[in-house]
C-alpha cells in the first residue's frame, strides 16, 4: 500500500471505531453520557484531524496495527498538559471585556436629536445612524424587561432599572415617548403619560419612528413609563440635593455690607 491508501486506511478504521463508540455512548444512561463527553468531543476532532493529516508510511502503519488507534492516540492526548486551561479562562476574561466595552458603547452613544436630513446636510449621518441602532438595541431590550417582569398580573418595581443603566435615561424614555406619541390615539395609555410623552421631541419622519417603537401591551408599559418616570424624577431630585444652597438676598447684604458698630452712648454734663 502506498501513502495515501494507508493513510486513508488509518480514517476509515478511526472513523468506525468512533461509530461503535458513539453507538454504545448512546445506550448509556444520561449521567454515563454526560461522564464521557469530553472523550467523545476529542475523539470526534482526532477523527476530523485525520482526514487532512497525511502520516509517513511507519507512522501509518504503526497506528494501523493497533486493534483501537483511535483510543490509544485520546489515551495519549489525555495524558499531555496542554494549555486549554488557559485558553477557557482567556476566552472567559476576553468575552466579559467585549461585553462590557460593548455596555459602555451603548450607555455613552449620544441620542442623536434631529432627522436624517439634517444629519446629512451637517455631515453626521454616522452619528445619526448609530444613534437609531441603539434605539433599536433599546427598544428589543425594554420589551425583554417588560417580558421577564411582569408576571402576568404584576409589574415588579425594579423592572426599569436595568434598562435605564445600560443605556441611559434620555435614550429610554425617548423610545418609550416615541412608543406612545405613535400610539396616542390608544386609550390604555395614561393621560399624564401621553402628556409627558409630548415633551420629548422627535424629529424623525414615522417610517423610521416605527422602527424603534415598541410592541408590549399597552397597559403593561404604561405601567413601565410610570417606573421610568419615577426613577427620572428620583435622579432629579438627587441632583438637586447636591447643588449648593443659594443663599437668601438678605443673607448676600450681610455678607457684602460693613458691619457698623453701634455708637457709644454720649455723657450727659452734671447740672449746675
Amino acid at each position: 500500500m502506498n501513502t495515501n491508501d494507508l493513510n486513508t486506511a488509518l480514517y476509515e478504521k478511526m472513523a468506525a471505531e468512533q461509530d461503535k463508540y458513539r453507538d454504545w455512548l448512546k445506550s448509556q444512561p444520561p449521567e454515563e453520557i454526560l461522564h464521557h463527553t469530553y472523550e467523545y468531543t476529542v475523539r470526534e476532532d482526532i477523527v476530523m484531524a485525520m482526514e487532512e493529516l497525511e502520516l509517513t508510511n511507519a507512522q501509518a502503519q504503526a497506528l494501523l496495527e493497533s486493534p483501537s488507534p483511535l483510543a490509544d492516540v485520546y489515551r495519549y492526548f489525555e495524558k499531555l498538559e496542554t494549555g486549554y486551561m488557559d485558553v477557557i479562562r482567556d476566552s472567559i476574561e476576553n468575552r466579559a471585556d467585549d461585553v462590557c466595552r460593548a455596555k459602555e458603547e451603548l450607555r455613552t452613544t449620544p441620542v442623536y436629536p434631529h432627522s436624517a436630513a439634517y444629519a446629512r446636510e451637517h455631515g453626521e449621518l454616522e452619528q445619526y445612524r448609530a444613534s437609531n441602532n441603539v434605539n433599536l438595541q433599546c427598544k428589543e431590550s425594554i420589551e425583554a424587561a417588560v417580558r421577564e417582569h411582569f408576571d402576568g398580573m404584576y409589574l415588579s418595581h425594579d423592572a426599569a432599572k436595568g434598562v435605564i443603566e445600560i443605556y441611559g435615561m434620555e435614550r429610554v424614555a425617548m423610545v418609550l415617548a416615541n412608543t406612545v406619541q405613535l400610539q396616542d390615539w390608544d386609550g390604555r395609555y395614561s393621560r399624564r403619560n401621553k402628556e409627558w410623552a409630548k415633551t420629548i421631541p422627535n424629529d424623525n419622519p414615522e417610517t423610521v419612528r416605527c422602527g424603534y417603537a415598541l410592541n408590549s401591551h399597552p397597559a403593561v408599559l404604561d405601567g413601565f413609563i410610570d417606573l421610568v418616570r419615577e426613577e427620572q424624577q428620583r435622579s432629579r431630585t438627587q441632583g438637586e440635593k447636591l447643588q449648593p444652597s443659594r443663599p437668601s438676598v438678605r443673607d448676600k447684604l450681610k455678607q457684602e455690607l460693613p458691619a457698623h458698630k453701634p455708637a457709644a452712648p454720649k455723657k450727659r454734663e452734671p447740672e449746675r
